[in-house]
């Protein structure tokens, strides 16, 4: 499950309880304002191709938010019902893109990144440098103090034996996975010509994104 791709509430998927009840709102709040954070600094054009590597289910994602744009939905998972009109889907590896160089103006990915293995990440990031112009890449803070796929406190921060015992307690329904959450420090060295934005909760950070290439966008490189 990834905490910020569902139909109607962020963690409609989840298993309900006071912990979603919270941060349902929270959560809905914070992509909406990453929405709007994706429109102002990528300033996507009518006619914009774009691929969303992740897209989760029909209905959820990008596309959710971007109803008239052309999407492509890439997903490791068969995602009946998500073509539809303008948009294509693609079930593929993201490590490995099955498009030719610079086939898209826009590389759009949410949540997605965490879930690989370290070692991969470079593969990932350097797909997404490789079939867009641009790109907009969000990942959950590794320092935050509630890991947000469990909705547990310090979950991140234990050992592997201890994070799959403990996994059930969480919100999440599916079987244990083992998520190594990034920092600011990974996420820069994934995406050296990024501006970092960093997203807050309670002045603590929540989120960061990866914008760039910043010198594309007018934006110096770095962190905010």
């Amino acid at each position: 499950m990834s905490p910020d791709n569902s139909p109607q509430t962020v963690y409609a998927e989840a298993r309900r309880g006071a912990l979603t009840r919270v941060a349902d709102p929270l959560a809905a709040r914070a992509r909406a304002r990453r929405h709007r954070l994706y429109r102002r600094l990528l300033a996507p054009q009518p006619g914009e191709t774009i691929v969303d590597v992740g897209c989760g289910p029909a209905g959820t994602g990008l596309a959710a938010l971007e109803p008239e744009a052309a999407i492509t939905g890439v997903d490791a998972a068969h995602r009946p019902g998500w073509a539809t009109g303008a948009r294509t889907f693609v079930q593929a590896d993201a490590r490995a893109l099955p498009f030719e160089d610079s086939s898209f103006d826009i590389a759009y990915s949410n949540s997605v990144i965490e879930h690989l293995d370290p070692g991969e990440r470079p593969r990932f990031a350097a797909e997404l440098r490789r079939v867009a112009g641009r790109y907009f890449v969000q990942t959950p803070n590794r320092w935050f103090p509630v890991e947000p796929h469990v909705l547990l406190p310090g979950f991140q921060f234990l050992p592997r034996a201890a994070r799959r015992k403990l996994w059930p307690l969480g919100v999440s329904h599916d079987a244990f996975t083992d998520i190594r959450l990034l920092d600011a420090a990974e996420l820069r060295r994934l995406f050296g010509d990024a501006l970092i934005v960093r997203e807050r909760f309670a002045g603590i950070t929540k989120s960061l994104i990866a914008v760039g290439p910043a010198g594309d966008l007018g934006l110096p490189p770095g962190a905010v």
